[in-house]
């Protein structure tokens, strides 16, 4: 059994991608909160607890991701360190790619740039712009708006800004819904991968790479896809190094 397919498990260890003595790259399993919020909703399992006890030290989450998306999450173990890796971010000297599923078939490299709220609270809209890069296409023999099969497409992600969810909104805003997304999705394109056994949202933080403040090196950490996204790829016979 792959070891990353059991991380859901209560209280188990997140996966380490990178660790040094100011900071970690982990490997974020889909369903789990970062952290404690308004939006927890009665949840008690968050990343951030699992990881003071894992590491045994204090943690700073440098940014965030999706309870619904997987991947690459960046900490620190010091305020002196997160505050430099803040700076960082700020910066836009880091490099993000995320993988994700949309419906249809888009441009092989499209932007989206459309200016997003902050979330519940925080009406002010902001410059959200996004990058992405088609990797792949492939069709389910499911007739849809008025075509005899329904079309989807693997994405390469890459958001220059940082605004709340805002790859899932820029991807509605192109009518390429996030597959399995169901906030900002379609629930007929979702019903079609539940059937086939794909039961999160196709979302995965799949690279990040970025400068260590201390030493000036290159640190680059790659999350491998788990078994629900790699049953995505199954359907459609893609190959996981298309990443």
């Amino acid at each position: 059994m792959d070891y990353r397919d059991t991380m859901m498990d209560a209280g188990m260890a997140l996966p380490v991608l990178h660790a040094d003595a100011q900071l970690a790259v982990v490997d974020k399993p889909a369903g789990v909160m970062a952290h404690d919020s308004k939006l927890a909703g009665g949840e008690t399992d968050f990343v951030a607890d699992r990881l003071r006890a894992q590491f045994g030290r204090p943690i700073f989450l440098i940014h965030r991701l999706d309870r619904a998306t997987s991947g690459c999450l960046l900490v620190a173990f010091d305020r002196d360190t997160a505050s430099a890796l803040g700076k960082v971010f700020m910066s836009r000297e880091v490099e993000k790619d995320y993988l994700a599923v949309c419906r249809g078939w888009p441009e092989p490299d499209f932007v989206v740039d459309h200016p997003l709220d902050g979330g519940p609270g925080k009406p002010e809209k902001k410059t959200a712009v996004t990058r992405f890069m088609r990797l792949a296409t492939g069709e389910l023999p499911v007739p849809s708006a008025g075509f005899e099969t329904s079309r989807y497409a693997l994405l390469r992600c890459q958001p220059e800004t940082g605004r709340f969810r805002q790859i899932r909104r820029n991807l509605k805003h192109a009518f390429h819904h996030l597959i399995g997304d169901t906030s900002h999705g379609e629930g007929r394109h979702n019903r079609q991968f539940r059937m086939r056994g794909v039961h999160r949202m196709l979302l995965h933080a799949s690279r990040l790479s970025f400068l260590h403040p201390a030493t000036g090196e290159r640190i680059e950490a790659v999350a491998p896809l788990d078994a629900e996204f790699r049953k995505a790829f199954a359907l459609f016979g893609w190959e996981e190094d298309l990443r």
